[in-house]
């Protein structure tokens, strides 16, 4: 595999590998695009990490967790278990310079299937996360009208016996202006999702139009990405700023953050509070989908990814708290305004930015310049998540059958043509008048139940079968010196630890998705969820199968690029008759050794198998 020779080299060089490095090794060449400055990167992944979960996830479970109580939780699990593996991933796809599946299945090929999993959904994610971006675009249009279509009963779509200009507090039988003009006018929501209806002709135009400007940010790779973020991942903050400073001088904006962060200390004793805190700290950075190991895999080889990985993390946290303190100052306002409690207006999800911000324009001075500025920024938060997962897809294929693809497509810009196309494809179930609930269905199964599979079976793989020892040797190969005790203290035992707490509260808390706070799905359409879960999950016991099978002998004779990098100790032998290079790796020095190891392997492959089979 010549794929292999490059880090074999890193391996065994002295600490700049640099200057020794080949000058093209298989699908790892001297030529591998590689962002234009430290800076960009970071953007990158701050634009990733800082996404729309920030805006209407956060805010919602930091009030609901105990205010700011919650933040004691937030921030260990976000120490112990945040940090430690954002630079975990960052390590592996700095120093292998793959994507995800290669990644993954160079460090720990009994586990590769974990590697084609993480993309498998970062792409099943970004199917539906556009349709987010094309509704941001609806609302971004017209929010530009004299009055808004969402403040008044007075319109065709509206159920004028049951409509209510604001928020109608406790009385259930009434719906605010801005709720129905989501459901009947954006949606025209149908009653269930056994009932497609037809194609929102609307929404169709508007996912041409989100993808036609994820490809045209992302075609040319890193080189055009690298150039976009420098706004896309900025402009939210200006815009969060902005609203900050306009909210906090309207009446009731002091009651509703101080209502964000009035401490309930008893939710400490709570265990879900925890879980909650480990979850969001989680799923908020992105481990998991793959996208951090794609995204460092451009990277100079002796980046500093340590500084890179507390930047993007505490921006990442900052970003959640300053949008606490804008929405809950709206909220606030509004509940002052109806005269309401904050807790018959607060709510989480897309309604909070889609049904109770809009009525929050409604009453603010200049809603025309808020209205639309607060739209464009969804859409930039919406942007930078979604074409670093489209990249995911992209560099997987390029790094695996690059050089055929090429022949066949010619251009990667045609290859992200292709994988934009098949994108917007299957999203459009997404845009029909029942494609609310089909989202909310493969958002519960993708975003929920898989990626805590994922997660803990890639957090096994890294750190407790790749091992603690060949982390060191990657990070010292790197950097010049090993990792300090609190990364080698979290890799070991905090963070797999955390990892497989939330797995285990997730399964023992299951419950089936719903949409809103009545409707239930049928029973084909929760098998339909299950199976867009085994989708990205089945790819783990079958990677691991297939690595069994075709490998003869115990597992630790096999795995020969593991032994490499865990010793080094490879023999090269050159035959200068065929021109070609060949590798040998010496046979293991000591039987205790061998057995240690060979126990491990059957550990690893028994755990993966019962969970899978558990599922």
């Amino acid at each position: 595999d010549e794929g292999w020779e490059e880090t074999s080299i890193a391996l065994k060089a002295p600490l700049n590998v640099e200057g020794v490095l080949p000058k093209k090794v298989g699908h790892v060449t001297a030529e591998r695009a590689i962002w234009g400055r430290r800076i960009e990167f970071v953007l990158a992944s701050v634009g990733y990490a800082v996404g729309l979960g920030n805006v209407w996830r956060f805010p919602y479970l930091c009030y609901r967790s105990g205010g700011g109580a919650f933040l004691i939780p937030y921030f260990l699990m976000l120490f112990l278990c945040g940090i430690p593996l954002l630079f975990m991933e960052f390590a592996i796809g700095q120093y292998t310079r793959l994507g995800p599946v290669h990644a993954l299945a160079k460090i720990c090929p009994l586990f590769k299937g974990v590697g084609i999993a993480t993309v498998v959904i970062s792409f099943v994610l970004c199917t539906y996360y556009n349709v987010l971006m094309c509704w941001a675009l609806y609302y971004f249009f017209n929010s530009f009208r004299a009055t808004f279509p969402w403040q008044s009963c007075n319109n065709t779509w509206n159920a004028v016996g049951n409509c209510s200009i604001g928020f109608p507090g406790n009385t259930t039988h009434l719906h605010s202006a801005s709720q129905q003009y989501f459901d009947h006018r954006l949606l025209e929501i149908t009653n269930g999702i056994e009932e497609a209806g037809g194609l929102r002709w609307e929404l169709f135009g508007l996912l041409i139009l989100a993808w036609v400007i994820v490809y045209l940010c992302i075609f040319k790779g890193v080189k055009s990405t690298g150039k976009v973020v420098y706004f896309t991942a900025t402009f939210p903050y200006f815009m969060l700023f902005v609203l900050l400073i306009n909210n906090v001088q309207l009446p009731g904006a002091k009651n509703g953050m101080l209502y964000f962060l009035k401490p309930k200390w008893s939710k400490l004793l709570d265990v879900q509070v925890w879980v909650n805190a480990a979850a969001q700290v989680f799923n908020s950075i992105g481990i998991g989908f793959g996208t951090m190991i794609s995204m460092a895999s451009y990277n100079k080889f002796n980046n500093n990814i340590l500084r890179d990985t507390l930047i993007v993390s505490l921006a990442n946290s900052a970003t959640s708290i300053l949008a606490g303190f804008v929405i809950f100052s709206a909220i606030g306002y509004m509940a002052h305004v109806h005269n309401l409690p904050v807790d018959n207006i607060a709510t989480d999800g897309p309604g909070l930015v889609f049904v109770v911000y809009p009525e929050v324009f409604s009453t603010m001075p200049l809603p025309q310049l808020w209205a639309p500025l607060f739209f464009f920024m969804l859409l930039c938060l919406g942007l930078d998540s979604q074409f670093a997962m489209v990249e995911v897809a992209v560099t997987s294929i390029m790094d695996g059958c690059g050089p055929k693809v090429l022949r066949v497509l010619k251009r990667q810009e045609i290859i992200v043509l292709t994988v934009c196309v098949i994108g917007f494809l299957l999203g459009i179930p997404h845009i029909t008048k029942g494609g609310m609930y089909v989202f909310q269905l493969m958002d519960h199964y993708t975003a929920v139940v898989s990626l805590m599979f994922l997660a803990f079976f890639e957090v096994l793989a890294v750190c407790w079968v790749f091992g603690l020892r060949r982390m060191t040797i990657v990070i010292k190969r790197m950097f010049g010196k090993a990792p300090n005790i609190y990364f080698c203290s979290c890799w070991m035992f905090f963070s797999p630890v955390l990892v497989m707490c939330i797995l285990i509260s997730s399964i023992v808390q299951y419950t089936p998705a719903r949409y809103g706070k009545s409707y239930t799905y049928p029973v084909w359409a929760e098998v339909v969820g299950w199976g867009i879960s085994l989708v990205s999950i089945i790819w783990i016991p079958l990677g691991a199968l297939h690595e069994i099978c075709r490998n003869k002998g115990t597992l630790i004779e096999s795995d020969c690029e593991r032994e490499r990098l865990n010793r080094g100790d490879c023999e090269r032998e050159s035959d200068s008759t065929e021109g070609t290079v060949r590798e040998r790796a010496t046979q293991p020095r000591g039987l205790r050794e061998r057995e240690r190891l060979n126990r491990g392997d059957c550990v690893c492959v028994c755990v993966c198998v019962c969970v899978c089979v558990c599922v």
